[in-house]
């Protein structure tokens, strides 16, 4: 039962989810408040009313302003921003552009989303390079032990360092930057998948220092589906090409830089999704959203702690918000996870993923704040009458010795 105090039930007001559905999958594709989408659609209705005016002389005015409200919100120059449709594009700029050679290596993790790793292995295929996932332990104890564990991949091969901030798998935060600074040391490039951090995190991409980051700003930045950046260092642009030939590419016009304008200038597309970026930035602000994330890792952290104790299984991480802030995966006992999964929104209406990862079974938890106390109740309440039955018949893998239900 919602508690009419939760000062989620005022946030969720503000947010066009569908009522009657328990929403604890922000982290695969976001959710924009009413504010925000209102924006995006007024400037899909101007640039309708005036296409010419709209993309042909303003157009690059308006992203320069929007870059900057950005670059002011995590940190960086404006200048050294773009914006792409999602953080999957902003690494595939990077990954095929990087002078790999036959036999250099591409050093990741065991943690990474899975299209990117499709990515390097793609572009490490066709230069005669190696794409290395190195091990790291599942339940580290301490910072320490995730750097050394992934620095201990490094040869004398490694062109490329490339890590998650916030890994998708297992939510969790990587301590990325005594790895950036080795990378730095060591010349070795660094290539940071940040598809999760802004809005869960506080950014500061300068002080960082990787040398390309990108990031959503349709995930907990809670803009619209379709904006997102990449970050480069202004001395490493250079190494980068479009994905797109367009007319951006040996540009005669003034403008910031060739990164922008190679990267900007890619033919005809709706821009609205980035113009509407600073109306997201404004909607967290006017909310106190550093308040609203630390109620999130506190609903977060009692969701570990009930679900831990109806499973028996230890945690992924030490409970602090150095390991994990407004998500977190959770451990389950070998069970029919497509199935768990169906059960949960059919018969509960809760969407939230149940993964599998290295055979093991995970359910990934996002907490946002439109997230309510009662529904991370609904979720413990909802996992509590169906584990016993998804997990009957099931192996220590996970897989169903049993035929599952069709």
């Amino acid at each position: 039962m919602q508690d009419p105090t939760d000062p989620a039930l005022a946030l969720r007001r503000e947010f066009l989810l569908r009522p009657g559905v328990v929403f604890l999958n922000h982290g695969s594709y976001g959710a924009s408040p009413r504010p925000v989408f209102d924006a995006y659609q007024e400037w899909q209705r101007e640039l309708e009313g005036q296409p010419v005016e709209f993309l042909g002389r303003r157009l690059r005015g308006l992203l320069e302003a929007s870059r900057a409200a950005l670059g002011a919100y995590v940190g960086a120059d404006g200048d050294d921003l773009v914006y792409v449709p999602n953080s999957t594009f902003a690494l595939n700029v990077v990954a095929r552009a990087l002078p790999l050679s036959p036999g250099d290596e591409v050093l990741g993790t065991d943690h990474e989303y899975g299209a990117i790793e499709r990515t390097w292995r793609f572009v490490c295929g066709r230069r005669g390079a190696r794409y290395v996932r190195q091990a790291v332990p599942l339940r580290p104890s301490s910072p320490d032990e995730v750097v050394e564990a992934i620095w201990a991949g490094v040869t004398p091969r490694t062109r490329v360092l490339f890590l998650s901030h916030i890994t998708s798998p297992t939510a969790t935060v990587f301590p990325i930057e005594p790895l950036l600074r080795r990378a730095r040391a060591a010349g070795i490039l660094s290539v940071v998948d940040g598809a999760h951090a802004p809005g869960q995190l506080p950014l500061d991409l300068e002080a960082l220092g990787a040398d390309f980051y990108a990031g959503n700003c349709h995930k907990w930045l809670c803009a619209p589906k379709g904006s997102a950046f990449l970050h480069a260092r202004r001395e490493v642009q250079e190494l980068l090409s479009p994905l797109v030939v367009s007319w951006g590419w040996q540009s005669d016009r003034p403008g910031p830089s060739r990164f922008v304008d190679e990267q900007q200038l890619q033919g005809t597309r709706d821009p609205a999704a980035f113009l509407a970026v600073p109306a997201a930035i404004r909607f967290l602000e006017q909310h106190d959203w550093p308040a609203v994330r630390r109620r999130c890792h506190d609903l977060l952290a009692g969701a570990r702690r009930a679900i831990g104790a109806l499973t028996g299984l230890p945690p992924l991480t030490p409970d602090t918000p150095d390991w994990y802030a407004q998500m977190a995966a959770f451990p389950l006992p070998p069970c029919d996870g497509p199935a768990l999964k169906e059960r949960l929104y059919q018969s509960y209406q809760i969407e939230v993923p149940v993964t599998s990862w290295q055979g093991l079974a995970f359910v990934r938890v996002s907490v946002q704040g439109y997230t309510s106390a009662a529904d991370v109740a609904a979720l413990v309440g909802a996992l509590a009458d169906l584990l016993p039955e998804v997990t009957a018949g099931v192996g220590a893998a996970g897989v169903p010795t049993v035929p599952g239900p069709r």
